[in-house]
């Protein structure tokens, strides 16, 4: 079984996508800061990581690119609810950027393509 870390300050979102991704047989872990999401990378075997950018405190383009730099082979979704972030170069070392939506099928897909 694939493991999941989602990083999300929204418990809707985790309620939501934890659901949805556990139906398609994977496991998935929550973390609701970017600082609890780069812990849990330290305590747990991640194969992919699902990171909003706009949270309070650390934001998800700084955690992106702490993760990157610890591994840069672990693929890692950005998921926000602002398009405008896509033009933000930081954002490009990101395996795949995705406008938050409640229809979770391009979410779906994009792991499937990247957990195989």
């Amino acid at each position: 079984m694939k493991n999941i870390l989602l990083v999300d300050d929204e418990e809707s979102i985790h309620l939501l996508y934890q659901e949805e991704l556990e139906e398609e047989g994977y496991r998935v872990y929550s973390a609701f800061s970017g600082e609890e999401g780069l812990a849990k990378l330290d305590d747990i075997k991640v194969d992919l990581v699902i990171l909003d950018i706009n949270m309070p405190g650390m934001n998800g383009l700084e955690v992106l690119r702490q993760i990157k730099s610890i591994n840069q082979n672990l693929p890692v979704i950005l998921c926000s609810a602002y398009q405008e972030f896509k033009q933000d170069l930081s954002s490009w070392a990101s395996d795949e950027y995705l406008v938050k939506s409640a229809n979770l099928d391009e979410l779906k897909a994009a792991v499937k393509r990247h957990l195989g």
